[in-house]
């Protein structure tokens, strides 16, 4: 989508996209405890692009991705402030279901977790299944188009009864991602989801991204800034849990605005 407008208050980090918004993220803070690891976070991110969330460990990126979909406040002691609006909702408001969010905006975890004792037939069909869908033709139809669409279909169609875990590390992060397609999210979350697989599998994620944008919005975090560069088309540097500077990728990578950045992605440190 085009980026239409770009407003940017230093004080405050703030960035507004005007044109194709699917989620605007309003003076988010997150602590685990005590610990403040989220600070003052304002973003827009568009839909049908990538968004790539860089930086360095422990500056809050996966906290972050995990505070779009209501994770973050599964683990004890965790707590949110500020509001995360999807189509115009704040997520965080009272009579949200929380389950409901996290079916519109699926993750997709850095270790492939298959459910080790379904099949890869009934990994992909689990929530559906879970939520009571038990038409047949249309479980048969969301399993092909899942796999399909995760670029693992024509690899497992003749080992839809095998274990999930059975598959190689790459199929098995393709049928996390086909798994979290079938029950239709809006965006789509990946936690550094190429981290732990091999150059080969890596590729076919990444072609997998560009892919999905066609009828997902997809949030990616990773450490690797060529990663970013190759599937993003906007980017996000974070830092000490603040924003340090989000724009469109090509831009970031090549013009940044902040010093930081240039440090950063020139890898004087991190």
């Amino acid at each position: 989508m085009m980026l239409v407008k770009e407003e940017q208050d230093k004080k405050k980090g703030e960035l507004s996209y005007l044109n194709g918004e699917i989620i605007r993220v309003e003076g988010l803070n997150a602590w685990y405890g005590k610990n403040h690891v989220l600070k003052d976070i304002n973003i827009s991110i568009n839909s049908n692009c990538v968004t790539a969330i860089i930086g360095p460990s422990g500056c809050g990126k996966s906290t972050f991705i995990r505070c779009l979909n209501r994770l973050h406040e599964l683990v004890p002691d965790a707590r949110v402030e500020g509001k995360v609006l999807l189509d115009g909702v704040n997520i965080y408001d009272e009579g949200i279901d929380p389950t409901e969010i996290r079916r519109r905006i699926g993750m997709v975890f850095q270790k492939p977790n298959p459910f080790p004792n379904m099949s890869v037939k009934d990994n992909v069909l689990a929530g559906l299944k879970f939520s009571g869908m038990k038409d047949r033709k249309k479980l048969d139809e969301v399993l092909r188009s899942c796999l399909e669409k995760a670029f693992l279909w024509d690899e497992v169609k003749d080992k839809l009864d095998l274990s999930g875990a059975s598959l190689s590390g790459g199929q098995q992060q393709r049928l996390c991602i086909a798994r979290a397609l079938a029950v239709e999210p809006e965006v789509l979350l990946m936690d550094e989801p190429c981290s732990a697989l091999d150059p080969t599998a890596t590729a076919k994620i990444e072609e997998l991204i560009i892919s999905l944008k066609r009828e997902y919005t997809v949030v990616v975090v990773t450490h690797n800034m060529q990663q970013a560069s190759r599937v993003a088309d906007y980017t996000a540097f974070m830092y000490l849990g603040k924003i340090i500077e989000y724009d469109k990728t090509t831009k970031l990578f090549e013009n940044p605005r902040e010093e930081l950045t240039e440090r950063y992605i020139t890898g004087k440190f991190g």
